[in-house]
């Protein structure tokens, strides 16, 4: 009995990688800085690592003692957008070693976040069809179904469009312009397939409120696509400029244009999530996975706020990048703490691995 509830690995675990890499990232990337900072960025990002090994592992491990369980968790309209986080877990790891251990591997950084961009970009692309691709075809869903989750499996190809744009200055010629190229494609991709979903979120919100406790961490997912795209706009701006033979002037230009309106987007959507789950936090709000929720997304609008900052120099950006920062930290604070106490009697475990499924079909 107690094997069977502690062999399970659903995707979802791999949000843990997810959130403990952006807060390298967002440290090597806050504009202000301050001390202990690099101190910090080396430990998240060993942490990260750690965490990476364990879910692939534990993945693994599960897959072999179940071999239907891919399949069950894929037909699960709960489980399956979360197979969207090994591909993002896998791009945010990677791109945090290019970023942080550099003075430390060296030129290994681009091979190893290179290897893994390949394999996060397949991975990712292959969830933005495939798990839509079954949502249209075989999964039920109710009409107040809609959810924050239902982004994971769409955001990767954003998450790989702003990683893919960090190995820009590693290649030239036709592989730059190629890659250059593709990031900006995957940003259209992701980026409305994102639009659609947000408004079918806001538009559940509006009519059914926001449904189960347990449901209301995943309203921070629609942060990540939010602050990615301002992400990867803005590291596009800065390195794709002479693989496309086009001015950096005018990709800064534009990476203003859409970074600006869209941070602003996205803290009216932080404020209102914000609001919605300290209401539900006074009523209880119990612990799952998604609780995560308050990590990544939060930290792709700290990497997308340093960005507007360094294109701008404006004070007022340096102060939100690092205010942003502060509340990364808390919310990955409160993830972890609750992973730890959840993971250590066995009974919180099987709560953990279900929550998170339950939250994404609004039950």
């Amino acid at each position: 009995m107690a094997r069977s509830r502690i062999v399970p690995v659903p995707p979802n675990w791999f949000a843990v990688v997810m959130g403990t890499s952006i807060v390298a990232t967002a440290a090597h990337s806050l504009p202000v800085r301050l001390p202990g900072l690099d101190a910090l960025a080396w430990a998240f990002w060993t942490l990260a690592g750690l965490a990476l090994v364990a879910a692939v592992v534990a993945t693994a491990a599960h897959l072999r003692a179940d071999r239907g369980a891919l399949r069950a968790y894929l037909d699960d309209p709960a489980v399956a957008p979360f197979y969207g986080a090994p591909a993002m877990a896998l791009l945010a790891y990677g791109a945090a070693t290019l970023l942080v251990a550099q003075p430390l591997l060296g030129h290994a950084t681009v091979v190893v976040d290179g290897a893994l961009w390949a394999a996060g970009t397949a991975l990712g692309l292959a969830t933005a069809v495939g798990v839509p691709a079954l949502a249209f075809t075989r999964h039920r869903v109710g009409v107040d179904a809609a959810s924050g989750a239902w982004l994971m499996p769409v955001v990767p190809p954003m998450v790989s469009a702003a990683t893919g744009a960090l190995l820009l200055p590693h290649l030239d010629g036709a592989a730059a312009q190629t890659m250059a190229l593709a990031c900006y494609a995957m940003v259209g991709a992701s980026g409305l397939a994102a639009l659609v979903l947000i408004t079918q979120v806001w538009s559940r919100l509006a009519h059914h409120q926001r449904g189960a406790a347990v449901a209301v961490p995943t309203l921070w997912i629609v942060l990540g696509p939010l602050g990615q795209s301002v992400t990867a706009v803005g590291l596009l701006a800065d390195h794709a400029g002479p693989a496309l033979g086009v001015s950096d002037r005018a990709l800064i230009v534009a990476a203003l244009l859409v970074g600006v309106p869209v941070m602003g987007f996205a803290l009216l959507w932080l404020a209102i999530a914000g609001a919605v789950t300290a209401m539900t936090a006074r009523e209880g709000l119990p612990f799952s996975l998604a609780f995560w929720a308050f990590t990544f997304p939060v930290g792709t609008m700290v990497t997308g706020a340093s960005s507007l900052a360094a294109h701008t120099g404006a004070v007022a950006l340096d102060v939100l990048a690092a205010a942003l920062f502060a509340l990364l930290l808390a919310g990955w604070g409160v993830a972890a703490a609750g992973t730890v106490r959840a993971v250590r009697p066995q009974r919180a475990v099987s709560d953990v691995r279900a929550g998170p499924a339950r939250a994404t079909a609004g039950r």
